[in-house]
């Protein structure tokens, strides 16, 4: 087939233009505003002063020809980082050198990719300093913080890139930004990534890799590509730092990653934010200090420059594909860099067929009829706060469910998951039955109160959800009351539970006051007294605090009609009885004690 080439002198605006190929010559350029160039085939920008300028959101778009790109002209986009000099940004470079004319992917570099903006269309090369402190104008990148991570499972695996090393198309690096501005604007200028690009992954470790275009990702497409389904857990966890700590040591920065997977329908989105913690010398996680507050999520369409950790299933190649390009804007309500929430107010511009998710006030996905969901935020000490996602689909099954979960492959010393055959999650799902009890997993490195909160309910209607403490066998309805624990340092995988039954109990206590057996709490002596007209063999009686706390243990008793036990030594307050008797059954009964 003869091949049609378009050569462009001055154009300075295009709108929406599709072309088979594209080649700008000589000083020609191309200035698009606001829209999308669409490119079946490959861009040609064949000498130095050839230039494609993309602004204000504008996207270059690539169809299924392969071509390849080529020339040593450029294509200039810009992007913001959204953090200061003591903080890092993951980034993925949508353009390579142009050190060479051929048609393939050339490496990224910082020293001939990255500008600093001075002008609509004009830009100088931004400045690799050997300082620990970036400066915003004119741009000077502290080339210490230039990392990338391709595999690896411990700190000592990042590799430095600094002023002379390169990324290839397709993986990621760290930046930090600049002194005194949490919006840097950077202008990347290179030959643009198209095509099919590869990365490595293995199995059990994590892998910094990115968008490489100059468009939107779409994540449908990437996470449920066929090769990468096979290869990665499904989720993509992106890095976020506390931007109060103002520190380049590595003990004392504090962040976390967020996770993020979507279902391949594209209909449910589960993002989940990040716990930060502190970092010890070897990278590992150490101790917890809050919970991102700052508003950032990511969507279904990752914007130009996003760089994300994805976890390796197995030893092989992730790809990125020209067909998981979208052009999607990032001002839209399904696409964002990872920054605070509502920074840009323009509407999406989209191309082809996109189903529209929708958020509620506090920034959560709107699920379908068909779906139910719920969040858990657990607090520890009111130190930080573990937040887990459940999702209920027909689809769900007993096992790992792509697309629907996220695992959590590394707990913070204080965490709490769900958990299903030694798999810690942060999202799980199941199909959704009254019957159903699913396992929660707390973890502490010392001793602290703890307060579990119901938030996100969707699609429950009158159905309760109960936090079921095994210890005590009392059943608290999430939807009325808050679940409050003291525990001693430890790790509880057998203790709590998430059900839908409560024992037929109203308050998730079971009451039991018959002529056979009766609690009772006498204020006006300050005693309590069990009532056992049929001496039935008791193993044991305990009482808890509003708080599970065990407060009173009473074991080996004769068998006897009435027991009495003392409780004016107890603070005022509502405490719970369990009774144990030697056939296994349990009886519980929620008193008030009034000294």
């Amino acid at each position: 087939m003869k091949k049609t080439y378009i050569q462009i002198f001055i154009l300075f605006f295009v709108l929406s233009a599709a072309y088979a190929q594209l080649s700008v010559r000589n000083n020609a350029y191309i200035f698009v505003n606001d829209e999308v160039v669409f490119v079946e085939d490959d861009v040609n920008l064949e000498e130095a002063d050839a230039t494609i300028y993309l602004r204000n959101e504008a996207q270059l778009v690539q169809g299924s020809g392969t071509t390849g790109n080529s020339g040593i002209g450029e294509l200039s986009v810009y992007q913001r980082g959204t953090v200061h000099n003591f903080a890092y940004n993951y980034w993925s470079s949508p353009v390579g050198n142009v050190l060479s004319n051929d048609n393939t992917n050339r490496n990224f570099s910082p020293t001939s990719n990255l500008y600093g903006v001075t002008g609509l269309t004009t830009s100088n090369a931004a400045s690799l300093i050997t300082g620990y402190d970036g400066s915003s104008s004119p741009l000077e990148i502290a080339q210490y913080w230039l990392w990338k991570y391709n595999p690896g499972t411990v700190y000592s695996e990042w590799d430095y890139v600094g002023s002379t090393g390169d990324v290839a198309s397709g993986y990621g690096f760290t930046m930090k930004g600049s002194t005194g501005s949490l919006t840097q604007l950077y202008d990347f200028r290179g030959k643009p990534n198209t095509g099919t690009i590869g990365t490595s992954v293995l199995n059990a470790q994590f892998t910094l890799v990115g968008n490489p275009y100059p468009s939107a990702l779409d994540t449908v497409d990437y996470i449920h590509d066929a090769t990468n389904s096979g290869l990665i857990t499904g989720t993509l966890y992106f890095w976020e730092q506390d931007l109060t700590a103002l520190s380049h040591v590595l003990n004392n920065y504090i962040g976390g990653y967020a996770t993020y997977t979507i279902s391949s329908d594209g209909m449910i989105e589960s993002f989940v934010p990040a716990v930060f913690h502190t970092v010890n010398q070897d990278g590992t996680n150490g101790t917890d200090t809050g919970t991102s507050t700052s508003g950032k999520a990511v969507h279904r369409y990752i914007p130009v420059g996003q760089g994300f950790m994805i976890e390796g299933t197995g030893a092989g190649t992730t790809f990125t594909r020209n067909s998981h390009r979208e052009y999607y804007k990032q001002s839209g309500v399904n696409s964002e860099f990872f920054r605070t929430t509502g920074d840009d107010t323009d509407t999406q511009q989209v191309t082809g067929t996109i189903n529209e998710l929708t958020y509620d006030e506090n920034g959560y996905q709107i699920v379908g009829s068909e779906y139910k969901r719920f969040r858990l935020n657990i607090d520890f000490d009111q130190h930080h706060t573990r937040q887990l996602l459940h999702n209920f689909h027909s689809s769900a099954t007993n096992g790992f469910d792509y697309g629907l979960e996220s695992n959590n492959s590394n707990p913070n010393p204080a965490d709490a998951y769900f958990i299903l055959e030694d798999m810690a999650y942060i999202t799980q799902a199941h199909n959704f039955d009254v019957d159903l009890k699913i396992p929660l997993v707390v973890v502490l490195d010392e001793a602290m109160p703890l307060t579990l909160k119901i938030h996100d309910v969707q699609n429950f209607e009158d159905q309760p959800i109960y936090l079921h403490d095994k210890e005590t066998d009392v059943y608290y309805d999430l939807d009325e009351v808050d679940f409050e624990v003291n525990l001693e340092a430890g790790e509880y995988t057998d203790r709590f539970e998430i059900t839908f039954k409560d024992g037929s109990d109203v308050l998730g206590i079971t009451e039991f006051d018959t002529n056979e057996f009766t609690i009772l709490q006498n204020n006006n002596v300050s005693q309590l007294t069990i009532k056992n007209p049929n001496s039935v063999d008791v193993k044991s009686v305990t009482l808890y605090d509003a708080l599970g706390k065990r407060v009173m243990q009473e074991v080996n008793l004769n068998t006897s009609t009435r027991y009495d036990f003392p409780t004016k030594s107890l603070s005022d307050g509502l405490y719970v009885v369990n009774v144990t008797l030697a056939n296994k059954q349990t009886i519980n009964k929620k008193i008030i004690v009034a000294n």
